[in-house]
């Protein structure tokens, strides 16, 4: 295992921000890392980095107990955090080559993997712009660059697409499964359900300190109730035909919002072919019908609830 977190408790006063958290992350693993704002997220990445003391618990990284003293464990981490952090008077090349000499000593080495690392995250063409003429996904790059430079065995991203446009978030997204196929292990946060669903191979959601789901996205799937959602273009349909409909088997939900009637169901056989022969019966005018399995964001929303969080 590349990183084993047993039992980790953290208190803030009376606030447990960690509740007994256990969890392991095999190499090789791009590990989605996902919960609501204030779940602890953070508060299990700065212990996992020795960047916080804690209050109970047990900590190994690469098979070793993480300390603050451990500089050749945190040699072979990289760190890209949410809130970019990289010299303004510094040009793209000189802060990576900063950043690469904070672990590598060796100049020849480190020119070499300096260069590397503009090539593998597409900014040689900026290596002479400061930051501030980057655009925010160019940013953001240069951000993962300097987090990256030295190779290391295993890259914490922190929310990385954060306010970044889609072509900028498809680079980003590209260079992680790189980074991943070249041996890296990734531990991943975001709020963009459809990111880790398209690159996460497990995935944890932690809700007030606790791992309360663990496993593949399907695995997680499998966890909740809600089966498929079925969506009914209709622009004549009464309440009372919305009622009925209602009453159909493995129904939970009806609702209509001029002209979608969208339709959740509960796992069961036959559920479309139902809705259809309801449809009929009654004599629905329709047009478009389709039918979607539960995504990422249907089983964080059962597991960890609708309520807004601060």
């Amino acid at each position: 295992m590349i990183v084993k977190v047993r039992n980790l408790v953290k208190r803030y006063g009376d606030l447990i921000a960690l509740d007994h958290l256990s969890f392991s992350i095999k190499e090789g693993e791009i590990f989605g890392l996902l919960g609501p704002n204030g779940s602890g997220k953070t508060t299990a990445i700065n212990c996992i980095l020795s960047l916080l003391k804690y209050d109970k618990g047990e900590i190994e990284v690469f098979g070793e107990p993480m300390t603050p003293e451990a500089y050749h464990i945190k040699r072979n981490i990289g760190i890209v955090m949410q809130n970019v952090a990289v010299f303004n008077e510094l040009t793209v090349y000189e802060n990576i080559d900063y950043f690469c000499g904070l672990y590598i000593k060796d100049k020849n080495l480190k020119k070499q993997l300096v260069e590397e690392t503009i090539e593998f995250t597409g900014l040689n063409e900026y290596r002479n712009f400061r930051p501030k003429k980057l655009s925010g996904g160019l940013l953001r790059r240069l951000n993962i660059a300097c987090g990256i430079a030295h190779k290391p065995k295993l890259i914490i991203l922190d929310e990385p697409t954060v306010a970044v446009d889609p072509q900028s978030r498809n680079k980003i997204l590209e260079g992680i499964r790189k980074l991943n196929s070249k041996g890296a292990t990734i531990i991943y946060t975001s709020h963009y359900m459809e990111e880790v669903e398209q690159i996460c191979s497990r995935i944890m959601i932690i809700d007030k300190g606790k791992a309360i789901a663990t496993g593949t996205k399907e695995e997680l799937k499998a966890m909740i109730s809600l089966g498929e959602k079925i969506t009914v273009e209709s622009y004549d349909v009464s309440g009372e035909q919305l009622a009925r409909l209602k009453q159909l088997p493995n129904i939970v939900s009806v609702e209509y919002s001029n002209p979608l009637i969208e339709i959740k169901s509960s796992k069961g056989k036959n559920n479309l072919e139902n809705v259809l022969e309801f449809i009929k019966k009654e004599n629905i005018p329709f047009g478009k019908i389709y039918s979607e399995l539960p995504t990422l964001n249907d089983v964080f929303l059962e597991i960890t609830g609708k309520e807004l969080r601060d």
